[in-house]
């Protein structure tokens, strides 16, 4: 009897456990089922699986509300929050007259509502990549992208953008997400004035859905491809290897020979050919470090190798620099002209335009690796390269040029901004960019200046629309001979 009543009770404890189990409350070890407060057996509770809503997909795009909407392409990827439009004004979805957007160039910079993902241009911070790519992806990847603004009316930032959500309908759907919300969803983004907004309350929840299981930037842990410690690297490695280094910090040594816009032209001489070889550097407003950014300076940078889609271009980004630490080999950092990074050497190389617009150029490098043994190999790379390629972002004289023609931008940051269409003695047409050019009383100066000269230019060599050319900063840089 008595072990038929052992028995039942093994089989009644058993049961009891399996039902606690399926309920999520067992507390092995003692008599804290409820949280663990009441127990001392010490036992691991358990948090309950948080269910996963795709809120992005909840939310319903209605075309009948009295908010602004426009179907549109992408025409330029910035950051996990911001992205260029162009409007699609043939949609039959949604459409506003172009008069909307003409105060924008005819395009939209959207500044995405409710979300802040982390930065991945200027400065680069831990998630920020991800983010970035995420949102193109969907973008690219999406059948159809809608706008809309939060209220009646478009709504800007303080910097001219439009504030707006952004519906993009995946491949293979009949219908539209909220990609602000899937942002905010995925964990890639830090909420802004969440609640304040028209989704708000979803993209609340979304929020907190995402901190909740601990996605991204809410899950503690560093971003394994943030960029790490800076690589050394030559100007010229760094210009014939530039893919190899995209996403990577590097630290370069220079002269700089121009500045506008934010940024900085730094280039270097190989001492052996005597090409030289540079790089855009672009400091975004960090003004501590316009202290050693100056013409003529010499200087180590330290960043991260990016590429500029806005421009085609590749540059340098994110500087380190700390005006408290200027001998910390991690900064960026004014140097000696007789540092071993750096070649001293006078700016404005003379070349030809046939030379930058369609020349040829064959550069020599050691590259060192392991053999089978483990043994140190040291391998010499020859590899052919457009001559612009090797002298991007170079200062050049380019001498004796036709102006046969002049453009100048009627609108937007640039306008007034000049293009020359010159040719060369041998027939060679290459494209001098200006700036907007003023003279020494701060008058506009204007393309009848130049129309028909015959002119010596000095400048940075520039990539535009498929094509190398002459990009200049100040007005005393072009030189009228007749």
């Amino acid at each position: 009897m008595k072990k038929i009543k052992t028995l039942l009770l093994s089989i009644l404890a058993t049961v009891i456990f399996a039902l606690c189990v399926a309920c999520g409350t067992t507390d092995i070890g003692g008599n804290g089922g409820n949280g663990g407060n009441g127990g001392n057996g010490g036992g691991e509770i358990k948090p309950p699986v948080v269910e996963t809503v795709d809120y992005a997909s909840q939310l319903k795009l209605d075309l009948t509300t009295n908010t602004k909407k426009q179907e549109v392409t992408m025409r330029l990827h910035v950051d996990g929050d911001t992205t260029h439009f162009n409007p699609k004004y043939d949609s039959t979805l949604a459409t506003n007259p172009s008069s909307d957007f003409a105060g924008t160039d005819g395009y939209v910079k959207a500044r995405y509502i409710a979300i802040n993902t982390p930065e991945s241009t200027g400065k680069i911070e831990q998630w920020g990549g991800k983010a970035s790519k995420f949102t193109r992806s969907k973008l690219e990847s999406a059948t159809s992208i809608i706008i809309e603004s939060d209220s009646d009316q478009w709504n800007f930032d303080a910097n001219g953008r439009y504030i707006l959500w952004v519906w993009y309908k995946p491949q293979g759907s009949n219908e539209y997400k909220n990609l602000n919300v899937e942002i905010l969803q995925e964990g890639l983004a830090l909420g802004s004035s969440v609640s304040a907004n028209r989704y708000g309350e979803t993209a609340m929840n979304a929020m907190v859905q995402a901190q909740k299981q601990k996605l991204y930037l809410y899950s503690g842990q560093p971003d394994p491809d943030f960029p790490g410690e800076a690589v050394k690297v030559t100007m010229k490695e760094l210009r014939c290897n530039i893919e190899d280094y995209v996403d990577k910090r590097v630290k370069v040594a220079g002269l700089i020979t121009s500045e506008f816009d934010n940024c900085v032209y730094v280039e270097n001489v190989d001492a052996e050919t005597g090409l030289h070889y540079g790089i855009q550097v672009f400091y975004a407003y960090d003004t501590q470090v316009l202290s050693i950014l100056k013409t003529g300076n010499c200087v180590s940078i330290v960043g991260v190798v990016q590429y500029y889609e806005a421009t085609s271009t590749y540059q340098i980004s994110d500087i380190q620099y700390s005006r408290f630490h200027p001998e910390d080999p991690n900064n960026s950092q004014l140097i000696e002209e007789d540092d071993d990074d750096y070649v001293s050497f006078p700016m404005f190389t003379e070349v030809s335009a046939k030379d930058v617009v369609d020349g040829k150029q064959t550069v020599s490098w050691e590259e060192v690796s392991e053999d089978e043994d483990g043994n140190e190999v040291v391998n010499t790379v020859t590899k052919e390269f457009d001559y612009g390629f090797v002298v991007w972002h170079t200062s050049v004289l380019v001498s004796n040029l036709t102006v046969t023609s002049t453009y100048t931008t009627a609108s937007g940051n640039s306008q007034g901004a000049i293009s020359l269409t010159c040719e060369a003695e041998d027939g060679t047409q290459i494209v001098v960019r200006t700036t907007v050019l003023t003279d020494r009383n701060g008058q506009l100066i204007t393309a009848d200046r130049f129309d028909g000269k015959t002119i010596n230019v000095k400048g940075i060599v520039d990539y535009y629309n498929g094509k190398y050319q002459i990009k200049v900063y100040h007005v005393d840089l072009i030189e009228i001979l007749d």
